[in-house]
């Protein structure tokens, strides 16, 4: 039954007399002021709450609000917020770089020293509870009619089979027309492989040693040193390198293809770190081969990490050469080759193969790489699985592993067309990993097409999805102040209150430790419907209560008392509760590290469950495809669907037989 306002309420909204009612018949704006007030009654009531949960903004202080690219949750329950730059060239240009850590349990805010830029990175949780963080940018984007000086990458070759080359950033690269251009980045090349031969006479006799020398490459951006069209050229040339002596001013040149005006895309740098959430600080580790920009890191069963993707160091696409990272050595190596545009959604599935949903962030050619699949890593064998509907619209789209992670079932929400478009989708799609032949079958429509929509693992097995936009990056006012919660028993959404706060592109939203749901960030483009004033990033916070806390829900929750940090070598571990003789199920959800609507590590884990009187002993598969390693929450759940406060607990490595 819908509660009705009190009399003396319906005379607040409506009165002060009949004068003021008879004034607003033609007065809109009342009327609309009448309908919000109301409105805010209406979601205050605790039956409404009970059904729909709530809304409530944090404060945040003037001097730790920040533009929010990134949103992990660490062991500490403490949320890390990345801006880096924040989409902000003068920031980018001063070098204020800005990492702000919030613990939601005290609502205290921290700065973090940040050391590059790591705006537009990737990252994902370790096994011991550090979070990776790799990649970023090391230039912005000049758009077209902006650019100034002709640039474009230049191939520096080295050969010298006796040292490597390093060149800083500023090396002169001369054209054989004496058109000068800048480095803007530091380069080494390194030493030219030389190999050796030895052939024989048909007598028997060894023929004198044959050397052969190939010469080694690498990349660096370059721009004209003068503005205007002198820079532009179209023409393979090879070019003098000013300041080289001897041998090095013979063994090392530069060649370029073309340097031209057009646009210049961001680029990507190479450092590594990892956050500690203990020291609360970033510590670096070994960079990458590659440089990378918007990449997706993803946690391997052996708790490795692979980097997949991203916008080199000239702005390119990575053709397809990825990395994995080992936590343990805190050195990358080469992984599989197989290109994918810029943060693919790519999932660890059990029996280790990574499911590709096609859902991405953007940069790449429509025609390629945008078809979802399973990709075998150990063959690099990938099975494209085709039949989605709407597959030119699935940019910007959100994508998970359905609770619990054992059904193998993954869903598809929303999305949009490449690159700028305008078009976006309503569909939404899943697929069963445990059929012969899986195939994408249709889920229930979303209330309007909608892109950078984000969507949230619950520990009572839903999927809380909100905010997003109707246009790219919210375009013509195109916000979507919605949100629902995705039953996957009845395949089926059921409204959830609306969120007060917009979100489109650059938001994230992600479980806390007490079962609620934050949301950061959004960038617009514009600030208003006819898109003539320019957007502002999007700051405040806003914290999502869900009716399972609501009311006598929140007090009657159960309670976990002492009990291990860590499973052990069987996956279970037992913890005192005087609620045990109602406590119905349990699960391990992993913490989310999340960004563009791309959060690969959120995954619920269903455990089985042992009670006594007065304790329960949980038990998680043995299977690291399914849970991989790395420090979860563990959350108790009633018959009503009522979860506990997590506790933290670590799944660790697997110890590989006979080591």
């Amino acid at each position: 039954m819908a509660h009705q306002p009190s009399r003396n309420l319906k005379k607040a909204l409506l009165g002060g007399g009949a004068v003021i009612v008879l004034a607003g018949l033609n007065a809109p704006a009342a009327l609309s002021f009448a309908e919000e007030k109301y409105h805010a009654y209406k979601i205050s009531r605790p039956g409404y709450k009970a059904k729909y949960g709530s809304w409530e903004e944090v404060h945040v202080p003037g001097d730790h609000r920040l533009n929010a690219i990134h949103a992990a949750l660490l062991r500490s329950g403490k949320v890390l917020l990345i801006a880096g730059s924040g989409n902000n060239q003068k920031f980018f240009d001063a070098g204020t770089f800005k990492t702000i850590l919030w613990d939601p349990a005290a609502n205290t805010f921290k700065a973090v020293n940040t050391p590059e830029d790591f705006f537009c990175a990737g990252h994902s949780q370790l096994p011991d509870g550090r979070l990776l963080v790799a990649g970023g940018t090391a230039r912005y984007e000049v758009l077209d009619g902006e650019v100034k000086r002709a640039g474009g990458a230049m191939r520096v070759k080295n050969e010298s089979p006796d040292k490597a080359v390093t060149l800083k950033k500023g090396t002169v690269f001369r054209s054989p027309r004496g058109v000068e251009y800048v480095s803007t980045q530091d380069v080494t090349v390194p030493k030219a492989k030389r190999e050796f031969k030895v052939t024989y006479f048909t007598t028997g006799q060894m023929k004198p040693w044959e050397t052969k020398v190939t010469a080694a490459e690498a990349r660096v951006f370059v721009e004209a040193r003068e503005e205007g069209p002198k820079g532009l050229t179209t023409q393979a040339a090879q070019y003098e390198i000013l300041g080289l002596k001897g041998d090095d001013a013979r063994n090392v040149y530069g060649i370029a293809q073309k340097l031209t005006t057009s646009k210049q895309d961001f680029q990507g740098i190479k450092s590594a770190y990892e956050f500690d959430p203990v020291a609360e600080r970033y510590v670096p580790v070994a960079p990458m081969k590659e440089a990378r920009w918007y990449p997706t890191l993803v946690t391997l069963q052996d708790g490795k990490v692979l980097a997949v993707s991203g916008l080199d160091d000239v702005g390119d696409v990575v053709p397809g050469d990825n990395e994995i990272y080992d936590p343990r050595t805190k050195k990358w190596t080469k992984g599989p080759f197989r290109y994918f545009p810029t943060y693919p959604a790519l999932f660890l599935t059990q029996g280790g193969k990574l499911f590709y949903t096609g859902s991405n962030a953007g940069y790449g050619p429509a025609d390629k790489g945008r078809v979802p699949g399973l990709w075998d890593l150990r063959r690099n064998v990938f099975q494209e699985i085709r039949g989605i509907a709407d597959p030119d619209q699935l940019e910007t789209s959100a994508s998970l592993i359905l609770p619990p992670v054992q059904e193998q079932k993954l869903m598809v929400l929303g999305g949009g067309g490449v690159g700028e478009s305008a078009l976006a989708t309503p569909r939404t799609a899943v697929i069963d990993l445990k059929e012969q032949s899986p195939v994408f079958r249709a889920g229930p429509s979303l209330p309007q097409g909608t892109r950078y929509l984000s969507s949230v693992l619950l520990p009572d097995d839903t999927v809380f999805t909100s905010g997003g936009s109707r246009d790219y990056r919210g375009r013509g006012a195109s916000d979507i102040l919605k949100a629902q919660f995705y039953e996957p028993r009845s395949n089926s959404f059921r409204p959830a209150a609306d969120p007060t706060v917009g979100r489109n592109y650059h938001s994230e939203a992600l479980l806390l430790p007490d079962g609620r749901v934050a949301t950061f960030g959004s960038d617009p483009l514009f600030a208003d419907k006819d898109n003539t004033r320019i957007g502002t990033f999007e700051q405040r916070v806003e914290v999502f209560t869900p009716p399972y806390l609501q009311g006598d829900a929140a007090r009657k929750r159960p309670v976990l008392g002492a009990g291990p940090s860590a499973l052990d070598q069987n996956g279970r571990a037992t913890f005192e509760t005087k609620d045990a003789p109602r406590i119905t199920k349990a699960r391990l959800m992993r913490p989310s590290a999340v960004t563009h609507t791309t959060d690969v590590e959120q995954r619920s884990v269903e455990l089985g469950l042992t009670r006594t009187a007065d304790s329960i002993t949980v038990e998680a598969p043995l299977d690291p495809t399914l849970v991989p390693p790395g420090w979860y929450m563990l959350f108790a759940l009633d018959a009503e669907g009522r979860p506990s406060v997590a506790r933290w607990v670590q799944v660790k490595p697997q110890v590989p037989q006979g080591s």
